[in-house]
């Protein structure tokens, strides 16, 4: 799950960090609450105000798709415990956003990040994916200070 904290000062985007939260154990389970232990200390670490998730998109392997909703589930969750808004954004939406057309590449995505945050560690593509989930966030909310946004994957 990657996940991206940005802060926002008028029109500026500042890189605060990003990163990826793997899931570990053994079965769905112990995964699902490692993504949620992983999510929870980023939000005690960087205390945002605001969280942005992508919207699931239904793909042909139904059980990776199930798997990915579990997954996003725990990223619509922690926020929330933590009393926050979670918006929300179609993957299309993120792209025409952040790169100026609905259907751009993972590198697109990563160069347009990068020009963007220029100090942003893009090497994963979680990561720059969750970024562009909070350009896009900073875009079309209006928020004072610092978001956390996360891919569901």
């Amino acid at each position: 799950m990657g996940w991206g904290v940005i802060e926002k000062h008028g029109s500026r985007l500042s890189y605060i960090g990003c990163g990826v939260v793997t899931s570990a154990g053994d079965d769905l389970a112990a995964r699902l609450l490692s993504l949620h232990h992983g999510l929870t200390e980023v939000l005690r670490d960087y205390a945002p105000d605001t969280a942005a998730v992508e919207q699931t998109f239904v793909n042909k392997d139904a059980v990776a798709t199930l798997k990915l909703g579990q997954a996003r589930g725990i990223a619509l969750l922690v926020p929330a415990q933590f009393g926050l808004d979670v918006a929300e954004y179609a993957p299309n939406k993120v792209k025409k956003t952040v790169v100026g057309v609905g259907h751009a590449s993972k590198d697109q995505i990563k160069h347009m990040v990068k020009m963007q945050l220029p100090s942003a560690d893009v090497s994963r593509a979680d990561a720059a994916d969750a970024l562009a989930i909070a350009i896009t966030h900073a875009h079309y909310h209006r928020f004072a200070a610092i978001t956390l946004a996360q891919t569901g994957s």
